[in-house]
């Protein structure tokens, strides 16, 4: 088995001066007049952050926050492919019985979306969560075809090296996608999934007998959700599709440029969020992990692709029936969430709860929100209170060497 060792985030120091030189000589585009954010994003927001990364923003204090973390690197093999460095938090909790949750992030997040749970999950849960190959501080992959089956290999193969033989999971965006494939394969492991983006199937509705699934009428919430979706895949699609097609080109552009890069990147965070008041400091800290990612900025987006090409685990196999418990949290702002008459169609819901505030980045807009929802569903008297077993005699194993 793999050691798992501590890892502290250490980017050299002339990783830093090569940015500074690239921000210096920065040439930025001309805008048309009072567009806003209808073409993307405003030349004067990216300029404002462009000169706050230089003059202002400082990484080694950013760096020395994230390192109070408990990080750690371990290596995992993927069938087919090269052993890969994966790095993970993993904070433990003192609670006897805690659960195991992994937590899984996706674009244009990282690991850093946890950081706000973990303080309110520690009573409870045993958290893990890595840095998805491609991502952060964990390694390149370097052969085609490494998509979300594979991504649910290293994450059920880096709770398993924990010992963590039963866990529940927690994800978003591409870790919704991922742990719903991870309970479809590891069913006897993964004794319950949440979700925050919810992507499901419309039903087959027949007839008019109540017992023959009669199409449910169009209440305004149903309504309000098809038209964000219908306005996401009209208007705000566009970077799925380059980056699901040709991320090679794409990814020129985001290895050597960093403001390409955070204009790619701050749109999300603005257009995603549920008018969330996103700071220099919070854009840059985020923007950084991927510029500074060991992988670099261009590896992540290659994921886009084989989730569209793969035959297998894509978005339809996330759609499909998958029987472990299934906990649901909509937010009004997420990108496209389905209606909850779908819902059923993805597994046994067990739990689910409809916000008034709150968009794709729950865990980091919302965190007590989403907090709620994990221990409604596995605290005391909850539908999933008991769903693992023996958790409390698990030990981490660390080799300091």
């Amino acid at each position: 088995m793999a050691q798992i060792t501590p890892y502290k985030i250490s980017v050299p120091e002339e990783r830093l001066e090569k940015l500074k030189q690239k921000l210096q000589l920065v040439d930025f585009p001309g805008e048309l007049d009072d567009t806003g954010w209808t073409y993307g994003a405003p030349l004067k927001d990216v300029k404002d952050l462009t000169q706050y990364w230089l003059e202002k923003f400082d990484w080694r204090a950013a760096e020395a926050t994230l390192n109070e973390l408990p990080h750690f690197q371990t290596s995992i093999t993927v069938e087919s492919f090269d052993p890969l460095d994966v790095h993970f938090v993993h904070q433990k909790s003192d609670l006897k019985d805690a659960i195991p949750l992994l937590f899984v992030h996706g674009w244009p997040g990282s690991f850093i979306e946890v950081t706000k749970l973990l303080p309110l999950l520690k009573d409870r849960f045993h958290v893990v969560a890595p840095s998805l190959p491609n991502f952060g501080f964990s390694g390149r992959v370097a052969k085609k075809g490494f998509g979300l089956g594979q991504h649910a290999e290293v994450c059920h193969k880096l709770m398993l090296s924990l010992g963590y033989d039963q866990y529940v999971t927690q994800g978003g965006d591409f870790g919704s996608l991922i742990t719903r494939i991870m309970s479809s394969l590891y069913p006897q492991h993964i004794k319950a999934h949440h979700i925050n983006l919810i992507i499901a199937s419309e039903p087959i509705w027949t007839g008019q007998n109540p017992k023959q699934n009669p199409k449910p009428e169009c209440r305004s919430a149903r309504i309000a959700g098809l038209q964000q979706a219908g306005k996401f895949f009209k208007e705000g699609s566009g970077y799925s599709a380059i980056q699901g097609t040709k991320p090679a080109t794409l990814a020129f552009l985001l290895m050597d440029s960093p403001v390409g890069l955070l204009a790619w990147i701050y749109e999300k965070f603005v257009t995603w969020t549920d008018e969330y008041p996103w700071t220099p400091d919070e854009v840059l800290t985020w923007v950084s992990i991927y510029y500074f990612s060991t992988a670099g900025p261009g590896a992540n987006i290659y994921t886009y692709y084989e989730v569209s090409h793969d035959p297998i685990y894509n978005l339809a196999f996330t759609q499909k029936y998958v029987d472990v418990p299934l906990g649901i949290a909509d937010f009004p702002k997420e990108v496209a969430n389905s209606p909850e008459s779908w819902w059923d169609g993805m597994g046994p819901v067990v739990s689910k709860k409809r916000f008034e505030k709150g968009g794709h980045f729950a865990a980091w807009e919302r965190p007590g929100d989403l907090v709620g929802c994990l221990e409604e569903m596995f605290g005391k008297g909850g539908p999933c209170e008991n769903v693992v077993k023996g958790s409390g005699a698990l030990e981490l194993r660390v080799s300091c060497s």
